[in-house]
């Protein structure tokens, strides 16, 4: 995981090829299974020459805790060291970011909120019957695998099964993608980014 720890704070405009006029946050919300990984990649690839990073915090939380037990104490330590990292890329950085978690609490995405100037909330919205379908079918890199069927076979602790997901109250965007394709989902998002005049 590349992490520009180092970096001093400097006026994202001034730096050769960059095609953005300030950075920002993006928070790719939703249920396990909905989609936000797969969109959150395709939307740093539709972006193209603009230096953004994605914080996906399955790949991050096997940094913070190896051996994670999803209780709600480790959640706080881990959502909270996810918001540190992305207030760093923007703030001390000047890097874009856009961060694929699920976040179940609102308060996670609240303190990112806070913490983050140019911050957007993207809502995925998605069934848990449908959620549920896809997981089982997915290819996992980073995420574990079969998350529903331990919730319901194990009681592990998942979101909107046996733990709350709360749902953006306000998002900036919203995509329903039992309804839309990947391509749609990001173009809708693409369009807030550019209108906002981050790009």
């Amino acid at each position: 995981m590349d992490i520009p720890w180092a970096c001093g704070a400097h006026d994202p405009g001034s730096i050769p090829g960059w095609g953005i006029k300030m950075s920002w946050a993006i928070w790719i919300t939703g249920l396990p299974g909905s989609g936000k990984t797969t969109i959150a990649q395709k939307l740093h690839d539709t972006l193209g020459d603009i230096d953004v990073k994605v914080l996906e915090l399955d790949e991050i939380r096997r940094f913070i805790t190896p051996e994670p037990s999803y209780t709600e104490e480790e959640r706080e330590i881990v959502y909270t060291s996810l918001v540190y990292m992305a207030k760093l890329l923007v703030i001390e950085c000047g890097k874009p970011v856009i961060i694929d978690a699920t976040a179940n609490r609102r308060r996670y995405r609240a303190r990112a909120r806070e913490s983050i100037p140019n911050f957007a909330e993207v809502y995925v919205k998605c069934s848990l019957e449908t959620c549920m379908k896809r997981e089982r079918a997915r290819i996992v890199v980073h995420a574990p695998a079969f998350i529903y069927k331990k919730a319901v076979d194990e009681g592990a602790p998942v979101p909107g099964v046996n733990v709350p997901y709360e749902e953006p109250l306000n998002p900036e965007v919203i995509v329903d993608t039992e309804r839309m394709s990947v391509e749609a989902c990001v173009d809708k998002i693409k369009e807030f980014i550019v209108e906002k005049g981050w790009l």
